[in-house]
């Protein structure tokens, strides 16, 4: 069993959000799969369809304790289901990547993301898949980093979001059948 975890914000103000681009994702995995339909574990934090990929039992999960705490969520569930940090796969958006470009890491620090820092805090390593998401200001952005990563995705930046959903169920193929080394050449 595998845990792919999409990281957000809960409330329908954050939904187009450039923060809740790892909500998105899973959303969108959830439907290209044809997974069970998101229902809220009160007990995980967190919001969790389930579902298999290439034969391969999966749990997808929203945490819903705001960013900062979504690594409670993914311990909880990892702690339950007896899932290892090997077989977890985090999605997040990253502000230093250029927007329209996916990048995938087998590990490393959070780089200023709360939620991925707070993961790694929680579950005591920081030795997991992440797919970062970049959503780098395309232009001069003057204002507070919090306030841009809530700020919702421009037109333009949809459409680059909606060409990297559309590739979602290659990568997380290429990472099940071919490895992450493989995944990390095609995609970054």
């Amino acid at each position: 069993m595998k845990l792919i975890v999409g990281l957000g914000n809960p409330g329908v103000q954050y939904s187009k959000t450039r923060h809740n681009v790892g909500f998105r994702a899973a959303e969108y995995i959830a439907e290209h799969y044809d997974f069970d339909d998101f229902s809220m574990s009160e007990k995980h934090g967190a919001e969790i369809a389930k579902g298999e990929i290439l034969e391969e039992k999966i749990i997808l999960a929203k945490p819903q304790t705001f960013m900062n705490l979504s690594g409670r969520a993914v311990q909880s569930i990892m702690s339950f289901y007896k899932i290892p940090f090997t077989d977890v796969i985090v999605i997040s958006d990253d502000v230093t990547i250029p927007a329209g470009t996916v990048r995938i890491r087998r590990s490393g620090s959070a780089g200023g993301h709360n939620g991925l820092k707070s993961v790694i805090q929680e579950i005591g390593t920081d030795e997991f898949t992440r797919i970062r998401i970049g959503m780098e200001p395309m232009e001069t952005f003057k204002g507070a980093l919090e306030d841009y990563v809530l700020g919702r995705l421009s037109d333009e930046e949809e459409s680059m979001f909606g060409d990297n959903l559309r590739i979602f169920p290659e990568i997380i193929e290429t990472l099940f059948r071919e490895g992450i080394e493989k995944a990390m050449n095609k995609f970054n």
